[in-house]
């Protein structure tokens, strides 16, 4: 074969023709040519496999000069390739243990090594989030480790969506706005709900002023609170308990233009023949401490225009403002009084019989008018306010001021509402007014519900709380000497000195 200069590629060390190479020519370059079938890059350890570099793997031969026959050649090369194998060998001995070299070619050992690392005994490695102590997330709400998924974080805590929920309707919060109240969110409507104040006539929010506060109106006994537009937009009020009539109840209308509201017309009294029952026991209770009343008074029940006539043809007497609900007449004069009572037609009072009936002046008290149509518990006390003037004006006393009458006056009608409200064994009243309880005790008619009681303990306030010089000041100035002094030597000082004895 004629010599040639071309150079073969070759994928392992092959000897051509009958050139031989040294021992240790032949040792180092199976060395490198195996050094280069277990060389990896990057992606050695990984896959398996590595990438062939053909720059890297090229080895150049000159072909020799003369040719050996096929058989002498392939007998050569295994010799020397069997040659080289026990000197690898033999030096792999000597490298410490975990560094041996395997026995198989680059592919072998690289599929070798691919299925060890995907081996079913060996299953890839997924390392799962290591988070320390302080980094660990703890629902707020369930206070379970949140582990997955999308968590809130406010409050300077964590939850999960479904557990961040209205203090109130218990419901999840997923607004991007929220309200909170201490330590608990609340849905911005349900906090509303909470802490707005709703009016409770028209059960609308209390609107916000000009000035940003919410401003609203309040009963001081019984706590209705209402829009200020309430007072002057025709909406009405109880003439009896002064409460305004909220839009979801309809108050009964008189036909005198007041309104009465349903708890107190349970118990309205609404002619004249009804009150008897309640002046005689009055009468009764009078008599019961010893203030006995000898002369026969009439008494009627008539309406707001009669009473006001009734006024104006008074010469003598206080009375009460914005409207006197009572009088005792010293004069004679013909009143319209209600006969029968009127009935119910709708929610309106219609019907009603009036009779005319002149009053004849026998002495100093001629009769005593009660506004109709109010509770019994507000009639007995307007009754025995009235009775009060009528002792005093039957037993001499002359020319009081209204500080002093209307005071004392208001003392009995007090005093009155107390053995009607409070149970028979009740201590903090004055003492002139504990004989009496036996006598009241006996004009009850039994238990009252409590709607009454609580309308007693409202009239009982409106007497202490009144804001008139007469009978504000006046009842607290006499409740204090009654207190002190007794009934019976209060009115005894009154008599000789026309004044209250010095408390």
């Amino acid at each position: 074969m004629a010599p040639s200069s071309d150079i073969n590629h070759l994928s392992h060390p092959c000897i051509f023709g009958d050139y031989v190479s040294s021992h240790p020519e032949r040792k180092s370059g199976f060395m490198k040519w195996l050094s280069k079938l277990f060389k990896g890059g990057p992606n050695r350890g990984r896959s398996g496999r590595h990438l062939h570099d053909s720059s890297e793997e090229s080895v150049s031969w000159r072909v020799p000069s003369r040719a050996l026959d096929d058989r002498g050649r392939a007998q050569k090369e295994k010799e020397d390739l069997g040659h080289a194998m026990s000197l690898s060998s033999s030096e792999d001995s000597k490298r410490p243990n975990g560094y041996r070299w395997g026995e198989g070619n680059g592919e072998d050992y690289g599929k070798a090594l691919h299925d060890n690392l995907n081996s079913s005994a060996h299953p890839p490695y997924a390392p799962a989030p290591f988070y320390p102590n302080e980094y660990r997330r703890i629902c707020g709400g369930c206070s379970q480790e949140i582990i997955y998924g999308n968590c809130l974080g406010c409050m300077d805590t964590y939850f999960h969506p479904d557990c961040f929920r209205c203090h109130s309707c218990r419901y999840p919060i997923t607004e991007r706005e929220f309200s909170l109240s201490g330590k608990h969110p609340y849905h911005k409507s349900c906090f509303k709900e909470l802490t707005h104040p709703k009016c409770e006539v028209c059960f609308q929010f209390i609107p916000i002023n000009a000035a940003g506060l919410i401003e609203y109106r309040c009963h001081p006994f019984w706590s209705q609170k209402y829009c200020p537009c309430h007072e002057y937009d025709n909406t009405s009020r109880c003439c009896s308990c002064e409460r305004l009539e909220p839009r979801n109840t309809k108050y009964y209308g008189l036909e005198d233009g007041r309104s009465l509201c349903l708890e107190c017309m349970e118990s309205a009294i609404m002619d004249t023949g009804d009150c008897q029952p309640l002046y005689h026991s009055i009468r009764d209770y009078y008599e019961g401490m010893l203030m006995r009343i000898d002369q026969q008074v009439p008494m009627l029940l008539v309406e707001r225009e009669a009473l006001n006539e009734a006024i104006v043809g008074e010469k003598n007497g206080f009375h009460h403002l914005p409207e006197t609900r009572g009088l005792c007449l010293s004069e004679e004069q013909t009143v319209t009084s209600i006969h029968r009572r009127p009935r119910i037609g709708g929610h309106r009072f219609i019907g009603m019989r009036t009779q005319h009936q002149k009053l004849i002046r026998k002495s100093e008290v001629t009769a005593i008018l009660v506004l109709y149509g109010l509770p019994r518990l507000l009639t007995g006390a307007i009754l025995a306010h009235e009775l009060m003037h009528a002792w005093l004006r039957l037993k001499g006393y002359r020319n009081l001021n209204p500080e002093v009458e209307e005071g004392i006056c208001q003392v009995l009608s007090y005093m009155w509402l107390e053995t009607e409200v409070m149970p028979t064994n009740y201590q903090n009243m004055p003492s002139t007014s504990t004989a009496s309880s036996s006598s009241s005790s006996s004009s009850k008619k039994g238990a009252k519900s409590h709607v009454e009681n609580k309308l007693g303990e409202f009239f009982k306030n409106q007497i202490v709380n009144d804001s008139s010089p007469a009978y504000g000041g006046g009842f607290r100035a006499a409740n204090e000497a009654v207190n002190k002094y007794g009934l019976r030597s209060t009115l005894e000082h009154i008599r000789l000195t026309g004044f209250f004895p010095v408390v």
